[in-house]
């Protein structure tokens, strides 16, 4: 019976891949990657020589119903994404309620990961038992609704925000809830790992003074209301 993989990878350090997720990757008969070259730098790493295949959020259903053969034909395959663990953010979601609906036969298997969301609360220091993850914020409409949502969340609120939009963020942030502390969590596992807190003025502030602070990838992290 084949089995589909869901597999958690590196957000940046490749050594952070676990034995099992190697030995996954290593067995299965396809690879399905967010971005095939991405992928690539990771299986060469590990000297991993296995069939790859792209599926993104721009994939359509001949992509699909490709997948699916695959399937049908007992062959085992894995589902990764760039960085972290796939469906959280990612397209993965609907591949995998497809393949529940179409053939229940064949085992959907989590290989645990990597996943910004927890590796930025888990430095953070702020209540993380119950929390809001929100993704990436919608660039225009319903973005206003979101900041008033965080504004009166008790939960501490996650999401992730791009180098491009960070300062939008921020000033958005700072108009809402300028007394909340924010914790920005840059480029997590890589060279220039840091968390930046504080107030959204003061962050705002850092970063326009420092601008390289404004480059990479974030998870911000919002205090909840006390």
């Amino acid at each position: 019976m084949a089995t589909l993989y869901v597999v958690g990878t590196p957000i940046g350090n490749l050594d952070d891949i676990t034995l099992r997720g190697l030995a996954i990757l290593k067995s299965a008969d396809l690879v399905l990657c967010e971005d095939t070259r991405v992928t690539k730098k990771l299986l060469d790493h590990y000297g991993i020589e296995v069939p790859t295949m792209s599926y993104h959020s721009q994939s359509g259903l001949a992509k699909l119903d490709k997948i699916i053969e695959n399937l049908e034909e007992g062959k085992n395959v894995a589902l990764v994404s760039d960085a972290g663990t796939p469906t959280i953010s990612d397209p993965g979601s609907v591949l995998i309620s497809t393949v529940k609906k179409t053939l229940p036969q064949v085992q959907v298997v989590s290989i645990p990961g990597p996943s910004a969301v927890t590796a930025a609360l888990s430095i953070a220091g702020v209540p993380a038992s119950d929390f809001l993850f929100l993704g990436f914020l919608p660039h225009k409409k319903g973005r206003e609704t979101l900041f008033g949502e965080i504004k009166e969340s008790k939960r501490t609120v996650v999401f992730y925000e791009s180098p491009h939009r960070i300062i939008k963020t921020l000033t958005s942030l700072d108009e809402h809830m300028g007394e909340r502390t924010v914790h920005l969590a840059r480029e997590l596992t890589k060279i220039h790992e840091e968390v930046l807190s504080g107030k959204p003025e003061k962050l705002l502030q850092t970063l326009e003074t420092l601008p390289e602070k404004a480059r990479g990838e974030f998870v911000v992290v919002v205090d909840p209301v006390k």
